[in-house]
């Protein structure tokens, strides 16, 4: 029992690390390809409304980690931050049919943040950016398939559809 809890420290710890640089990185407008959208909206109102756009758009959460969360539980407050990873089995078969390599890409990862003024941010990558390095015909053709998807999830999520 003891190993487990220090293992989900080690966890807590790394995942808070990683999103505090991501939170740094997110807001850097001299990174690449990241789109982001800032919503009026509170922060858990947006994670609830990306997590019911997920579901809307025939995707799947995969899985999600809060850095915030994390800090909570080791009583330390900071700005809520989320990551939701979202994919699909038809679309990993896909995938992987085309690239195992690509599979280090999967899932597709939504970074939700929340903002000094009590708005937030969502940003993401396209995946037509994310696998164009793949430089794979079969992976473009599912990017193309997959980015409006993603803008859809989104722009519903944060547009108050």
């Amino acid at each position: 029992m003891a190993y487990l809890n220090t293992l989900r420290s080690v966890a807590a710890g790394l995942a808070f690390g990683v999103a505090a640089f991501s939170a740094q990185a997110a807001g850097n407008s001299g990174l690449p390809d990241i789109l982001t959208v800032n919503s009026p909206q509170s922060f858990d109102t947006v994670v609830q409304r990306l997590e019911k756009s997920i579901a809307e758009h025939k995707m799947g959460l995969v899985a999600q980690a809060s850095a915030s969360k994390g800090a909570a539980s080791k009583g330390i407050k900071i700005p809520g931050n989320a990551v939701l990873m979202v994919f699909r089995p038809d679309f990993a078969v896909r995938m992987l049919k085309a690239s195992i390599p690509a599979g280090f890409e999967a899932p597709l990862r939504i970074y939700v943040t929340e903002n000094a003024d009590g708005t937030t941010s969502v940003s993401y990558r396209t995946p037509s950016v994310i696998f164009a390095p793949y430089q794979n015909t079969e992976l473009d053709v599912l990017a193309k398939e997959l980015d409006p998807i993603f803008a859809g999830i989104v722009g519903d999520a944060v547009g108050g559809r």
